[in-house]
């Protein structure tokens, strides 16, 4: 494919990013600029430049792409979300949590130990939205309580949330990775143990630094330790490896079975309480449907081809071949939105690649799922990010210089290839 049909098949892409960032940053306003018309603007661009295909072709697929399988359990889980969140903080859940935590955790250790439970929570449970969907809440009340930013608080649960989603032997991400590669787990697990732990241990000594001056308040209310029930069943269920479906319909049985015997509200109350979390959900399910339909138009008119055939075809030696792998999925992260998609989409011309220029089997599935980590946890449209950025109600746009971890884990795996390391594997 010519650069300039690339570039073109990209150019929604640059639409967006046009229309939302550069136009938010010379207002100096990320608000003024709503991101859902951003996209829709983007879409409606990309159907109408596609003249290759009919219109009919071009809507049904902006459709198909927004209306996937992946996608539509996503939009799911939101929903859910939204009902669980807005139940558990009109019963009170949410304050009572975090007056349990700021009772246990004293305030220098708030930053670090909300990071090591989303560490602990997301390898546990394999996925970074679960994590990101338990602690979130927390985070905002502590905030709340506290004088600490929310996006802070809020950028080190989604921070720790892609720990796991990078390590742990249940994530997608592990499993594509390393099914395209053909390695084992436990082998791709031993390398990228040597390129995340140098990025977790700084990233913890920071917030430790960060926190030492940090007073929790001077008077903390009486925890109400039955309204701390519905998150505690959450996170304890995640923990055990539930479906994140099946954690939150339970935490949202739990915060009605509390709030009704408690008579915070009856059935109706109850009912109205989830249709309120649902509704404040909208933007975030609008915004991934049209995410996902404008990366489908990218898709078909060959904009991610473009990406792995430009950046394939300059690589001359092993470092440059482990590079290139990490742009290649980097670059179509950014045109997915998904981290496993991205895995999925170049994990066969990574394998080929990697076998062409002696790269090992075991970092080469590392440098797929860390890479594609890296750029997922930084990506405002990203799911995670968006559902991070409602359960705050903040913009995801503020939450991005807080996410340290992230940036560490990418500036780590960047040197782990310049350099060669870990050695055995490399």
């Amino acid at each position: 494919m010519s650069i300039k049909k690339g570039l073109f098949a990209l150019s929604p892409l640059l639409v967006f990013v046009l229309l939302y960032l550069v136009t938010s940053l010379i207002a100096g306003d990320f608000y003024k600029v709503p991101i859902t018309v951003a996209f829709m603007i983007a879409s409606v661009y990309a159907i109408a430049v596609s003249g290759s295909y009919t219109l009919q072709k071009r809507i049904e697929t902006y459709s198909k792409g927004a209306g996937t399988g992946s996608l539509m359990l996503m939009l799911w889980i939101f929903v859910m979300a939204g009902a669980f969140a807005n139940s558990a903080k009109t019963i009170g859940s949410i304050d009572a949590t975090v007056n349990l935590t700021l009772s246990v955790l004293p305030g220098n250790m708030l930053l670090a130990g909300l990071f090591l439970a989303a560490c602990f929570i997301s390898i546990s449970i394999g996925t970074s939205v679960g994590t990101i969907v338990a602690l979130v809440p927390i985070a905002a009340g502590i905030a709340q309580s506290t004088e600490l930013s929310i996006a802070l608080l809020t950028a080190v649960v989604v921070g720790g949330s892609f720990f796991g989603d990078n390590l742990s032997f249940i994530s997608d991400t592990t499993i594509v990775a390393t099914s395209t590669q053909g390695c084992r787990m436990s082998d791709k697990f031993r390398v990228n143990f040597f390129i995340v732990m140098p990025a977790a241990m700084l990233i913890l000594l920071i917030y430790l630094l960060m926190g030492l001056h940090v007073q929790s308040p001077t008077t903390i209310p009486s925890v109400d330790y039955l309204k701390v029930t519905p998150y505690i069943v959450v996170l304890v269920t995640a923990i055990l490896g539930m479906n994140v479906m099946a954690v939150l319909t339970l935490g949202l049985a739990m915060s009605g079975i509390i709030g009704i015997s408690t008579g915070t509200f009856d059935l109706f109350g109850w009912f109205d309480s989830m249709g309120k979390g649902i509704l404040g959900m909208g933007e975030l399910i609008i915004i991934t449907m049209m995410a996902g339909g404008l990366l489908e138009i990218v898709r078909l008119n060959g904009g991610i081809d473009f990406i792995i055939e430009s950046i394939s075809r300059h690589i001359k030696n092993k470092r440059g071949a482990e590079l290139s792998i990490a742009s290649l999925v980097c670059l179509t992260d950014i045109c997915t939105a998904n981290n496993t998609v991205a895995i999925l989409t170049v994990g066969g011309i990574a394998k080929q690649i990697g076998d062409k220029f002696g790269v090992d089997n075991r970092k080469c599935a590392s440098i797929l799922d860390t890479f594609s980590c890296f750029m997922q946890g930084l990506l405002p449209y990203g799911a995670q990010m968006l559902m991070a950025a409602g359960l705050a109600s903040i913009n995801p746009i503020v939450i991005i210089p807080y996410l340290y971890y992230p940036m560490a884990l990418g500036v780590i795996a960047f040197l782990s290839i310049l350099f060669k390391f870990p050695r055995r594997y490399s």
